[in-house]
This record gives structure tokens, sequence and C-alpha cells, in this order.
């Protein structure tokens, strides 16, 4: 494994923030812009960190994170360059082994992160139109149960 894992401190949220962005906008480009990076800073640090455990793979600097809590992930992204090299499925067993089920959303035309989910034994448990999301973008309830 080329990177490390570790749980990420307050003073990180800023680069979990642009690892965000950047993989957001590079696969839904069509959402691009929805937030300013101050936004996305101010997100980070005001909520995510103060509600989830966040997770970073480390490779010299953070390439991506997992940020999770009680029953749910609320962000998995890793830096496009470095998808494909074992990070997201490293930082998802790290959400994994902490919990007996996990549920998360992703939007119906991210085909990739789907695809991720479904082969880590995610299953689709409902579909939206998107109303209620901030996105206005339909989406997919997915979710992963511990096999006794």
């Amino acid at each position: 494994m080329p990177f490390s894992l570790r749980r990420l401190s307050l003073d990180e949220m800023d680069r979990v923030a642009v690892i965000l962005r950047t993989a957001f906008d590079e696969r839904l480009p069509w959402l691009a812009g929805l937030h300013t990076p101050e936004e996305d800073r101010n997100f980070f640090r005001g909520h995510v960190f103060a509600h989830c455990e966040v997770w970073g793979a480390v490779d010299g600097d953070i390439i991506g994170f997992v940020a999770f809590r009680e029953g749910w992930i609320d962000h998995l992204y890793v830096l496009p360059e470095q998808q494909g090299k074992g990070a997201g499925d490293a930082l998802l067993q790290v959400a994994k082994s902490s919990r007996t089920s996990l549920q998360l959303w992703t939007f119906r035309k991210n085909l990739v992160a789907r695809a991720f989910y479904e082969k880590r034994g995610f299953v689709a448990v409902r579909e939206t139109d998107g109303s209620d999301n901030e996105e206005h973008e339909p989406d997919i309830l997915y979710r992963w149960q511990m096999i006794e």
C-alpha cells in the first residue's frame, strides 16, 4: 500500500475540502461551482469534523478521505489521479470495520461510485428524484450490512 491511513485533525479540513471539490467536480461536472471554496472549508470545519470521524489516505499529502458517523458514510472522495490504487477501498474498510451496517447516498448518474459501492457489498434500497437534496439531482440510498 503506497499510502498510510490515519484519523485527520481539524487543521486538515481545508485540504479535505479541496479533495472533495476536485473529485466532485471531475465526476459530476454539471454540478461544479455549487459552492465556493470558502463554503466548502467552512462546511468541513464546522459541520463534518464536528459530527463525523474523518480518516485520510496519506501519501506525503492527503490523497483521499472518508467521513462517517453512526450508521452513515457522509463522504468518501479520492483525488482523481489517485483513484484505482486502493485508497478508496482502504478508506471504506476503516468505516466498515467499526460498524455493523452503513448507509450512504450517491447520485444516480455517478456510475463509477455506484459500481464501487456495489462491488463492495452495498445494495440500493431507495431511489429519489432529487427533489429533497441540495443539488436537485436524482440519487440512490445504498445500505451495507455486515454478514455474521
